[in-house]
C-alpha cells in the first residue's frame, strides 16, 4: 500500500473515532431529556431485528434521541456448475457494513438536520480474488453485487459516505458530502430489486440500472437539492446532484475537485397505488462531462496492447416501476408484486446501449414465514462493441447479454437470513482473447488464441447476520 493510502486509512479510523465520542457525548448530554416510550431493539433472541439486542437499553435511548446504528455482515459462497470461463465452488468472502444516523431535532440541536456517514469494508481470500467469480463468467453483470462494494480490491476499509442533509422548509432541503450512491440518495430505488446484493438479488443487473454505472461512482463527492411536493416522502420524491465524476470509496475526492469532471443526475419518484395496492414509477438521467474510453469502469475482461477509442461525455435516461398485485395489508410491506427497469444510453462510449429487466417478487404471505423474501428475475443488455484502434478495428469482443436469477431468503431470525440462490447468465464476452507479439525489437501485436465462452449456470448460498 502506497504512503496515502496509509494515510487515508489513518485519516478514516480518526473521524469514526471521532464522530462515535461525538455521539456518546451528545447522549449523555441529553441524558436528562424524557425520551419516547420506544424499544424498537428490545425482545427474545429469535425475535429481536438484531443480534446484539438493545444493549441493555442503551441503544433504545440512542434510537430514541435521533442515533441509529445499524450493522450488518453478508458472506456468500458460489459456483459456476457448467459454462462461463471454468467451473468451481469458491467461498466469496464477506462484507461488513456499519451505517450512522444522527437527527438532529432528536437530538435536541435544530430541526430538520440529518447526518449520515457508512463505513464499508470487504474480505475476500487472495486466492479467489484472483479468481473472482464475477471475473470467470464472460458477463458484463456482476453474479456477485455484494463483492464489489466498497471497492473491487478486496481486504479493505473505507468510508464510501459522510453527508448532511437540512431540510429548509417541509417540502425543500439542501445536501452536502460524499455519497454512496445505492444508500445515501434514492439511488434507482425499487421495493422488489434494489441493494447492494445482500438482501435480495445478487446479480447486478436488478439492484440498480446499469447504464448509469459509467457516469455514476459508487462513491462521490457532491452536492445536491431533495423536494418532497406533497411533504410526504413515501408519496412523492424529487432529488438533483452535481457530483464528481471520478470519486472512489478508498480516496477522500478533494484531490479530484480541481478536474472538471463531473456528473449530473436527476431523479423523480411517485407512489401510484393503481388497483389500490402499492406501486411506484420513478424516471431520472444523468450526464457527465468526463472523458471515457469504450471500456471503463465496470469491463472485466483484458484486451491487451489494443488501443480503445475515446470519448468525451456521456448520458443515459432510465426509468423503473415496483406494483403489488396482491396486497393484504396495504402499506405493510408484505405482499407479492412485479418490477421492472429500462435504461438507454448513447452507445459509445457507454457499450451498455438499452438495457431492461422484469421480474416478480415478494415479501411473506407465507404461513409462519412472514419476513421471507423472494424473486425471480430476467434482464437483457443490448451491447454495443466498443472501437478499437489499430490492428484489431474489426475485432468484435463482445455481444448482446442476457441472464436469469432466483432466490429465496429465508429469515431463520430476524437478524438471521440464508439464501439460496441460482443464476443463468449468458455473458457479453463471447471470447476470451489472448494477446500475442512477434519476435524482435518491434514486437507487432496478433491474436494468439481465441476460445469461446458459453452461457454460465451459477449456484451460491448468502448468509446475511445483523448486528
Amino acid at each position: 500500500m502506497d504512503q496515502s493510502g496509509v494515510i487515508l486509512k489513518k485519516t478514516t479510523r480518526v473521524v469514526g473515532a471521532t464522530l462515535f465520542l461525538v455521539v456518546i457525548s451528545l447522549v449523555v448530554k441529553l441524558e436528562a431529556q424524557e425520551a419516547p416510550p420506544s424499544a424498537p431493539y428490545s425482545s427474545g433472541l429469535w425475535t429481536r431485528p438484531t443480534l446484539t439486542g438493545d444493549w441493555w437499553g442503551f441503544r433504545n435511548e440512542l434510537a430514541a434521541k435521533g442515533v441509529t446504528i445499524d450493522m450488518t455482515l453478508t458472506q456468500s459462497a458460489q459456483g459456476i456448475v457448467h459454462g462461463g470461463k471454468d467451473t468451481g465452488w469458491q467461498y466469496s468472502g464477506g462484507r461488513g457494513d456499519i451505517i450512522l444516523n444522527l437527527d438532529t431535532q432528536k437530538l435536541g440541536l435544530w430541526s430538520g438536520g440529518s447526518f449520515n456517514l457508512e463505513a464499508e469494508g470487504n474480505f475476500i481470500p487472495a486466492d479467489n480474488l484472483r479468481k473472482s467469480i464475477n471475473g470467470r463468467t464472460g458477463a458484463l453483470m456482476y453474479v456477485n453485487n455484494s463483492q464489489i462494494y466498497p471497492t473491487t480490491a478486496g481486504d479493505n476499509f473505507n468510508i464510501p459516505a459522510i453527508n448532511f442533509t437540512q431540510f429548509l422548509s417541509p417540502y425543500f432541503g439542501w445536501t452536502i458530502g460524499k455519497y454512496a450512491t445505492i444508500t445515501s440518495t434514492s439511488g434507482d430505488m425499487n421495493e422488489f430489486a434494489h441493494g447492494k446484493g445482500d438482501t435480495q438479488f445478487m446479480n447486478m443487473a436488478f439492484n440498480v440500472n446499469p447504464v448509469t454505472a459509467l457516469t455514476v461512482p459508487y462513491s462521490t463527492l457532491g452536492t445536491g437539492v431533495i423536494a418532497w411536493p406533497t411533504k410526504d416522502p413515501k408519496q412523492a420524491i424529487l432529488s438533483f446532484y452535481l457530483m464528481s465524476s471520478t470519486g472512489k470509496a478508498s480516496t477522500s475526492g478533494f484531490d479530484d475537485l480541481g478536474d472538471d469532471n463531473l456528473t449530473f443526475a436527476g431523479e423523480g419518484q411517485v407512489r401510484t397505488d393503481f388497483f389500490d395496492r402499492t406501486g411506484h414509477q420513478l424516471l431520472g438521467a444523468t450526464f457527465s462531462n468526463r472523458k471515457f474510453s469504450s471500456i471503463d469502469q465496470n469491463a472485466r475482461f483484458i484486451f491487451e496492447n489494443g488501443a480503445l477509442e475515446g470519448k468525451k461525455g456521456s448520458w443515459n435516461v432510465y426509468y423503473n416501476f415496483d406494483q403489488y398485485v396482491y396486497e393484504p395489508k396495504k402499506g405493510s410491506g408484505e405482499g407479492i408484486g412485479i418490477f421492472g427497469r429500462f435504461g438507454a444510453s448513447d452507445g459509445n462510449p457507454n457499450f451498455m446501449h438499452f438495457f431492461y429487466s422484469l421480474g416478480i417478487g415478494g415479501k411473506g404471505v407465507i404461513a409462519n414465514r412472514a419476513s421471507d423474501q423472494y424473486g425471480f428475475g430476467f434482464y437483457y443488455i443490448d451491447v454495443s462493441n466498443p472501437k478499437l484502434q489499430g490492428l484489431f478495428q474489426s475485432i468484435k469482443l463482445l455481444r448482446d447479454e442476457y441472464g436469469f436469477e432466483a432466490f429465496y431468503n429465508f429469515a431463520i431470525a430476524p437478524w438471521l437470513q440464508l439464501t439460496p440462490d441460482i443464476q443463468v447468465v449468458r455473458g457479453a464476452q463471447k471470447e476470451k482473447i489472448t494477446i500475442g507479439t512477434t519476435p524482435g525489437p518491434i514486437g507487432i501485436p496478433f491474436v494468439a488464441s481465441r476460445k469461446s465462452i458459453g452461457t454460465a449456470t451459477i449456484v451460491g448460498l448468502r448468509l446475511k447476520m445483523l448486528f
